[in-house]
């Protein structure tokens, strides 16, 4: 559990970092991290644990909301890792979701 923790942190890390990343590949939704860090803790037990309600937390997990900066810090000193780890994985998920969509050409704004 330690060591997939561990895994976890740096490849989320390396890719927030702009490391070893294939950019067309697409990111895990942090709530899929959060699932494995959660490991056998419910996530009644986990949400009462961050003082946020289940059903916010449910809807993290299965991917249906995102992480908010203050979730980020909540988790964060939950696990002992960083709130930046936490939103910069939510980041790199909403920056690649918004790539997908298909915009009219942009003219360039000279100041």
């Amino acid at each position: 559990m330690v060591l997939m923790r561990f895994l976890l942190i740096i490849a989320a890390i390396t890719d927030f970092y702009g490391g070893l990343y294939d950019s067309n590949a697409q990111p895990a939704h942090p709530g899929e991290v959060l699932r494995e860090y959660l490991g056998d803790v419910t996530v009644t037990d986990a949400a009462t644990r961050l003082g946020v309600g289940r059903v916010t937390l449910q809807r993290i997990v299965t991917g249906a909301a995102g992480i908010s900066p203050d979730m980020a810090y909540r988790l964060g000193a939950a696990f002992g890792t960083s709130p930046e780890l936490w939103a910069g994985m939510q980041l790199q998920y909403d920056l690649h979701q918004a790539g997908k969509v298909k915009r009219p050409k942009i003219e360039p704004i000279a100041a």
